[in-house]
């Protein structure tokens, strides 16, 4: 069965640390790009982080860069996302999503082919 399961959501303080991990099963993860996405509450779903099928290449909304690291250990089937620094604003459910084409700077708005269920993430005194 075909699956990307989300962890290491939580609660967080302001200026703290979080990374988050996405596991896969039942395809070979070294064939797919993966994106990291979140979406609020009343808010549209963005495009976060984006990395491409063996790590070589790397995209980052502005909104977290510099914040926020995307990696990926294939053997493992695992893609991860450190997240430092949170914001309040970084508050919302964060989803992984698979891509069989390696979309580039141009991967926000494109078709990903598997998504996870999504783990939440508060950033909150």
């Amino acid at each position: 069965q075909l699956q990307l399961v989300e962890s290491g959501g939580g609660l967080v303080q302001p200026g703290g640390s979080l990374r988050l991990s996405c596991a896969a099963s039942g395809f070979t993860l070294d064939y797919y790009a993966i994106g990291w996405f979140r979406q609020a509450p009343g808010k549209e779903r963005e495009g976060v982080s984006y990395i491409s099928s063996h790590g070589a290449s790397t995209n980052y909304a502005d909104s977290v860069k510099g914040r926020f690291t995307i990696s990926r250990d294939n053997a493992k089937k695992m893609v991860y996302l450190q997240m430092n620094s949170l914001k309040a604003e970084d508050t919302a459910v964060y989803y992984c999503a698979a891509s069989k084409f390696w979309y580039g700077s141009a991967w926000k708005g494109r078709s990903f082919d598997y998504w996870g269920q999504g783990t939440q993430v508060t950033v909150s005194s």
